[in-house]
């Protein structure tokens, strides 16, 4: 039986949203205890070791969710594609490992930080949650993730007191993740049983088709943050960077749950034939993600400048600017989430997404190269802006004769309508209210209320469709 996409979607989200919760909710305290270079030292760390996990994890979990959901009522099958990928992927992981300890763990000023991210790798080698996304129960990742996280959040402020303590901040963050990925398996019994024969070849020319955009994404997702330390060698940058790269990421969260619940289920009617239903959850998908991007977009822009000292404190001047550069991206990821992550990947169209995330790559990389050196931080922020934009231009153009992209392109003006007309009156606001929180607060709730009026006056579709299949749906069964 088919899982609710509802019920997934707000799971999901939830799940997304603690991923990256532990660190918005800290950020404060953390900003001000670890400073912006301690910070920066934990984030240039971290991108370095990145590189190795994704080495060493093939892009394994984004080909094991799709092909689990091909066969989400197969146990057999289900317990074959389990072993056999996790066996690829702890002699990957090891390698990958070696090199990554011998290359950057055994020596060097970061190596102490380097010898704790090591228990990064090994969760992330252990790690099952691509098994229940393709079978499409969200809620073991959701509740394993809440109780290990909220734990985390208490170490965090327990043991953190200061600038010295960067490295016990690795250590809660890394074991975090272990411990969350040894978790899983306690409910994975269920879904499996010993496989008879397992087979290994057949999975390498489809992991390797996946693995290559992965690379790429990494590139102008990852490597801002590692070529900022490195040709600068100004963690302080890094600091600023990465903090307005948090913001953002939470924003986007909300949005992109919606695809990595809608790919295993697109991928289940793409293996039943059922093209036309593909079709239509798309178009709604893609209605979805303007409805929430746009409004984020435009509020976190007209927040920023006060949001950032009462979020942040002193010291982070650059935040701001650099959130306003990046808001772009919450609109480009999310629209090439829909398309390339929840429809290419799906369908098995891997080379078309690969060419849209190699293109993504270059243009990143040759940006940073020429804008970091003198621009710093907010040349790796245009240079991210510029490189998503490509990439969604790039899938927008490969489904452009399955999809009418005016029809698409067109479902978005109600949405930038109203989050041009709202972002004018808060600016107003900002211009007039002094005090940092209240007008953050008088500034969020006339957002709002400005957002989804236009809409009513515009008598936006979906939106009515959505209020009239729950709202009012719920209430005429509660009066019954």
């Amino acid at each position: 039986m088919k899982k609710s996409i509802k019920k997934n979607y707000i799971y999901n989200m939830i799940y997304q949203i603690i991923v990256i919760i532990i660190p918005i909710i800290t950020t404060p305290y953390l900003a001000r205890r670890l400073g912006v270079n301690g910070n920066g030292i934990y984030s240039y760390t971290y991108s370095v070791v990145t590189f190795f996990i994704l080495f060493g994890s093939l892009g394994i979990s984004t080909y094991g969710q799709r092909e689990i959901a091909y066969v989400q009522n197969d146990k057999e099958k289900i317990s074959k594609i389990l072993f056999e990928l996790l066996i690829i992927r702890f002699i990957t992981m090891t390698i990958s490992a070696l090199i990554f300890y011998f290359r950057f763990a055994s020596h060097g000023v970061y190596s102490i930080y380097y010898k704790v991210l090591l228990l990064e790798m090994l969760a992330n080698c252990i790690d099952i949650a691509w098994v229940f996304q393709g079978l499409e129960d969200f809620k073991k990742i959701v509740i394993r993730n809440l109780i290990i996280r909220i734990l985390s959040i208490f170490c965090i402020f327990i043991f953190i007191k200061g600038p010295n303590d960067v490295l016990k901040y690795v250590f809660i963050t890394t074991f975090s993740s272990l411990f969350g990925s040894l978790t899983l398996w306690l409910g994975i019994k269920k879904y499996i049983k010993k496989p008879k024969k397992l087979e290994f070849k057949k999975h390498i020319p489809l992991i390797i088709s996946l693995f290559i955009p992965q690379i790429a994404i990494q590139v102008y997702t990852v490597l801002d943050k590692t070529m900022l330390g490195s040709m600068l060698d100004d963690m302080v940058e890094v600091g600023y960077y990465e903090q307005a790269q948090k913001i953002i990421k939470i924003l986007l969260t909300v949005i992109t749950a919606i695809s990595t619940v809608m790919m295993p289920r697109i991928a289940n009617c793409f293996a039943e034939g059922n093209d036309k239903q593909i079709k239509a959850y798309m178009m709604k998908t893609f209605r979805f993600v303007f409805l929430l991007a746009f409004p984020l977009m435009f509020g976190i822009i007209v927040v920023s400048n006060n949001f950032t000292p009462l979020f942040f404190g002193h010291g982070y001047d650059k935040v701001p600017e650099l959130i306003s550069i990046l808001s772009l991206l919450i609109v480009f990821i999310s629209l090439g989430s829909v398309v390339g992550t929840q429809y290419l990947l799906s369908v098995k169209k891997q080379k078309e997404y690969t060419i849209s995330v190699i293109v993504g790559a270059i243009i990143n990389f040759t940006l940073n190269l020429i804008l970091i050196r003198f621009y710093k931080s907010f040349g790796a922020a245009i240079a991210t802006v510029v490189a998503e934009l490509s990439v969604t231009t790039v899938q927008l153009y490969f489904v452009r004769k399955i999809f009418n992209i005016k029809e698409v392109l067109k479902a978005s003006i109600n949405y930038f309508i109203s989050g041009i007309i709202m972002f004018i009156v808060c600016l107003l606001i900002d211009r007039i209210i002094t005090s940092n929180i209240v007008c953050i607060s008088v500034q969020v709730l006339t957002g709002v209320i400005i957002y989804f009026g236009m809409l009513f006056i515009l008598r936006d579709k979906f939106l009515l469709d959505l209020i009239n299949n729950n709202i009012l749906n719920r209430f005429k069964k509660g009066i019954r």
